[in-house]
């Protein structure tokens, strides 16, 4: 019997020490990270505001890109097709990545677009909220219309707009956009906030004009935002920092957040926030409404 345990005891001890070997040894690449810190790349332009970015380097498990359009790094292919819609001047960087998302190294490169699309450029102006310039492109309905002794407060910052508000206080912000009948259009921006209470932050477009002291809906009811940052609806209320169509809330009667003009002529592109805690707000930057077919 004492020879039986001593072997069985000895069996599993050398099972444990097999299964805890790794695959490699550390000096031969452990697989966590790439063997080597290239992440360089080189950028093609395929046509007007299209370009292909194409890793230098396959030896990796995957690539993050950030466009330099205010959204930040996100997955992406080794031979990556992109298109810049908007002109200006854009600082795209490239990560490679091993396993466990193990950042093995970045690059950069500057590309420059010299004209937006005519026909996808984004039509809002304003949306980065760089200067007074941008600011004023903007008109504000009602700072406080519940009378109470909370607030409803825009303020602006250099690069971003925010939004405080207290005891179920509102306010909208909106400016016009000509848009083309049968055209479908689409909406988002990049928002930033350490969390809310009892909050709305919502962007909706509409043939009707936003009104001093009113609610804004755009031409149906509080269901039909394109775009939103909602507590009810299961977004806001920790901190985040992205855009609106991955951080916010999914609206089921639009969860692709398009607009589809009826007729030629004006829009109001607004945005409708308030709450009982807001805390230190909602911000936002880098504002987009474009045509999308």
């Amino acid at each position: 019997m004492k020879k039986y345990l001593k072997l069985t005891v000895c069996l599993s001890l050398s099972v444990l020490a097999f299964s805890c070997m790794p695959d490699t040894i550390d000096g031969d690449g452990n697989g966590l990270t790439p063997t080597n810190s290239d992440a360089s790349f080189t950028v093609t332009k395929t046509s007007e505001n299209h370009y292909r970015l194409t890793s230098s380097n396959n030896n990796f498990l995957s690539s993050n890109w950030d466009l330099g359009d205010g959204g930040g790094f996100g997955r992406g292919a080794n031979v990556y097709d992109i298109f810049l819609p908007d002109e200006g001047t854009y600082n795209i960087q490239h990560q490679i990545v091993g396993q466990g998302g193990i950042v093995g190294g970045t690059a950069s490169q500057t590309v420059n677009v010299d004209k937006s699309d005519p026909a996808a450029g984004n039509m809002i102006q304003g949306g980065k909220f760089l200067d007074a310039a941008d600011v004023a492109k903007w008109t504000l309905t009602f700072p406080n219309p519940n009378g109470n002794d909370g607030y409803a407060l825009w303020t602006w910052g250099t690069g971003e707009a925010t939004f405080k508000a207290t005891k179920w206080n509102r306010n909208v912000m909106y400016q016009a956009i000509q848009v083309v009948k049968g055209r479908k259009y689409q909406a988002d921006a990049i928002v930033s906030s350490k969390g809310v209470s009892d909050s709305w932050f919502e962007i909706y477009v509409g043939y009707t004009k936003p009104i001093a002291n009113m609610d804004y809906t755009g031409d149906g009811n509080d269901t039909t935002w394109l775009r939103g940052i909602n507590t009810w609806a299961g977004s806001g209320t920790t901190a985040f920092d992205g855009k609106i169509s991955n951080k916010g809330s999914v609206n089921a009667n639009n969860p692709n957040g398009t607009f589809t003009a009826t007729q030629d002529g004006t829009v109001y592109f607004a945005i409708r926030s308030g709450g009982n805690d807001m805390k230190e707000g909602i911000s936002i930057k880098n504002i987009e409404f474009r045509g999308i077919n």
